[in-house]
């Protein structure tokens, strides 16, 4: 546990410090509920090392961490067969709405008619097939 810092709080819930609702843990990572319960079953998975985002992660410790995301995903959608959709979601920096600064992925179950949306929109009008190429060139020139 030499990997985590003192004062965040999801190294102190790995630490045993902050009480959480465990749903998995192994070596590697730690699941529990999210207090917010956005709906029934919404829960974290963070992993126990401190990495501040997505942003962070080494090849090697995105195999490492995110390989249960689906294991994760399938055991809370198993929990309620009113289940039929799940946002799997990740917020990276202050500007996306990332809050506790350690990595973290959201499981929010859907079901039918829950209400809930998506914060996007479609700016489609506002690109030309240059602007795209040219978008798309530059992301890609930085692999």
């Amino acid at each position: 546990m030499d990997e985590l810092e003192q004062d965040c709080l999801f190294c102190k819930i790995i630490r045993g410090e902050v009480p959480s609702y465990t749903i998995f843990e192994n070596e590697d990572i730690y699941a529990f509920l999210d207090l917010s319960q956005v709906n029934p079953g919404h829960s974290l998975m963070i992993p126990k090392k401190h990495i501040v985002n997505l942003f962070d992660y080494t090849p090697n410790e995105a195999q490492k961490y995110l390989q249960y995301i689906p294991t994760i995903a399938n055991a809370i959608k198993q929990f309620d067969s009113k289940i039929t959709g799940m946002n799997i979601t990740t917020n990276n920096g202050t500007s996306a709405g990332q809050v506790i600064m350690h990595s973290h992925i959201h499981f929010i179950p859907r079901f039918e008619g829950d209400g809930l949306t998506t914060a996007t929109r479609n700016n489609e009008k506002k690109y030309t097939k240059a602007d795209y190429q040219k978008i798309a060139t530059q992301i890609k020139s930085n692999f």
